[in-house]
C-alpha cells in the first residue's frame, strides 16, 4: 500500500476496487443528497482558532465513550452490508478497532453475524439494533448481543421508514446483487473483489440465518427485511428495549431538540446527533447544525455523541468543540475497507488520529478531553459563527 494521507485518497482508490453499486450504497444518501453534502461543507465552514507559544510538547486523545476507554474521542459506526464492500468485512474492521483502542459497533443488517465477529476479537463490541416489526425476533437479537458480552446496544429510531437512495434504485442493489447486463459487466472488471467476497464467512445478512424461516433462500430474506421496518415505532418500545437490556443505552438518529430532551428522560444513557448520515431526510439540518444546542441542553443528563460528515481529524475536534463527547465515522472507515482491507481500516484510523493530534496542537489544546467552544473561531465579539456560505446558522452561544 503506498504512502495515503488523506481519506478522499482512499475514498478514490475504493471507488475503482469495488462494484459500483456497492460504491455507491456507501458514498451515497437520499433523494438529492442535500443532507449528506451539507454534513460535510458545514463541518468544512468552521475555522479554527489558531493559537501559538503554548507548550503542547505532551498531548493526549485518551478518553471515554459511554463508560468505555478509547485511545481518541472516535468509534467505529455501525454500517449495513459491510462484507459486501470487502469480504469478512465486519471481522476485518472489528479488529483495526481493536488495535487502535476504540470502540466498533456491529450493524444488525451486517453480513458477518454478532457470533462470527465475536469469535473473532478479543474486545467486546457494541451492537446495532432496528426494532423490527418482529418483536420476538428483536427480542432475540438483544438476547445474542448480550451472550456475545455487547457492553453497548446502539438502538437506531430514525429508519422507521426507509428514505429513498436513488443511486440504489438506479444500480438495482439488492442482497443478493440483482443481475443485470450492467452489473454483471462492472463485477467481471473486479475479480479481486468478488474472490474476497466469495471467500467471506457469509454471503448474506448473517444474523438473520437460522432466525428467520426460509432465510436459507436470498430472495426470501431481502423480502422479509422489507417489510420489517416499523412506521408504529414509538418511545414506549425504547422503554420495551431498556427494561430487557441491562447495558449501556445508546439512541442514535436524534436531531430535534424535544426528541433530545425525551431520549435523555427516557434513561438511555447516551444520544447519538445523526441524520444517518444524510441517508433518511433529504433536506433535514446538517448533524453539525444540530449538535450545539442539543449538547447544550442535555449534556448533564447522557452522554452527547456525534455522527455525520467525519472524514478528518478537524472534523473531530470541530464536533468536541461544539459539546460532543466523541464521535462516530462510517464512510471513513469503510473507503479505508474497500481500498485496502484490514490494512485500509487502519489507515483510515490512523489519518483521523494524527490529523487530530496535530490540529490539537496547532489550537494551542493539550488533553482532548478539554476541548471547548473557544477553540472555535467566532467572526467579530458576539457569538454567531459566520459560515463560508454565507447562510445563516444557528446561534451557538
Amino acid at each position: 500500500m503506498r504512502e495515503i494521507t488523506h481519506i478522499a485518497e482512499l475514498r478514490s482508490i475504493a471507488r475503482r476496487k469495488i462494484p459500483r453499486a456497492i460504491f455507491d450504497y456507501v458514498d451515497g444518501g437520499s433523494y438529492d443528497e442535500r443532507t449528506l453534502h451539507d454534513n460535510s461543507a458545514d463541518l468544512a465552514a468552521l475555522r479554527l482558532r489558531q493559537r501559538v507559544m503554548v507548550d503542547v510538547s505532551q498531548r493526549t486523545l485518551a478518553t471515554s465513550m459511554v463508560g468505555e476507554a478509547a485511545s481518541m474521542p472516535l468509534a467505529i459506526a455501525p454500517t449495513g452490508l459491510t462484507g459486501l464492500v470487502h469480504g469478512d468485512g465486519e471481522i476485518l474492521a472489528a479488529r483495526a478497532a481493536q488495535a487502535a483502542g476504540i470502540p466498533f459497533c456491529l450493524s444488525t443488517m451486517s453480513i458477518c453475524s454478532l457470533e462470527d465477529v465475536s469469535a473473532a476479537v478479543e474486545k467486546p463490541f457494541w451492537f446495532q439494533l432496528y426494532v423490527m416489526r418482529d418483536r420476538g425476533f428483536s427480542q432475540s437479537l438483544i438476547e445474542r448481543a448480550q451472550a456475545a458480552r455487547c457492553p453497548a446496544l446502539v438502538l437506531t429510531v430514525d429508519l422507521q421508514i426507509q428514505g429513498q437512495r436513488h443511486r440504489d434504485i438506479r444500480n438495482g442493489l439488492a442482497v443478493p446483487p440483482r443481475l443485470t447486463l450492467h452489473n454483471l459487466l462492472d463485477i467481471a472488471t473486479k475479480p479481486r473483489w468478488m474472490q474476497r467476497v466469495l471467500c467471506g464467512k457469509r454471503k448474506t445478512f448473517g444474523n438473520l440465518m437460522g432466525h428467520v424461516a426460509g432465510a436459507d433462500n436470498l430472495a426470501t430474506v431481502s423480502q422479509w427485511i422489507a417489510g420489517q421496518f416499523d412506521p408504529s415505532l414509538s418511545w414506549r418500545d425504547i422503554e420495551w428495549v431498556r427494561k430487557l437490556w441491562p447495558g449501556k443505552l445508546i439512541l442514535k438518529g436524534i436531531l430535534d431538540l424535544s426528541d433530545a430532551q425525551r431520549a435523555a428522560a427516557s434513561g438511555a444513557d447516551a444520544i447519538v446527533v445523526s441524520n444517518h448520515g444524510g441517508r433518511q431526510l433529504d433536506g433535514a439540518a446538517s448533524s453539525i447544525r444540530a449538535l450545539p444546542e442539543i449538547a447544550e441542553r442535555v449534556g448533564d443528563r447522557c452522554e452527547v455523541l456525534f455522527d455525520g460528515g467525519i472524514r478528518s481529524g478537524q472534523d473531530v475536534l470541530k464536533a468536541l468543540a461544539l459539546g460532543a463527547r466523541g464521535c462516530m465515522t462510517g464512510r471513513a472507515f469503510l473507503y479505508g475497507l474497500g481500498a485496502y482491507g484490514e490494512r485500509g481500516v487502519t489507515r483510515a484510523l490512523k489519518i483521523l488520529r494524527d490529523e487530530l493530534d496535530v490540529s490539537m496542537a496547532l489550537t494551542g489544546t493539550t488533553n482532548v478531553r478539554d476541548v471547548t467552544r473557544a477553540l472555535l473561531w467566532q467572526e467579530g465579539e458576539g457569538p454567531e459563527m459566520r459560515m463560508e456560505t454565507a447562510r445563516s446558522w444557528a446561534d451557538v452561544a
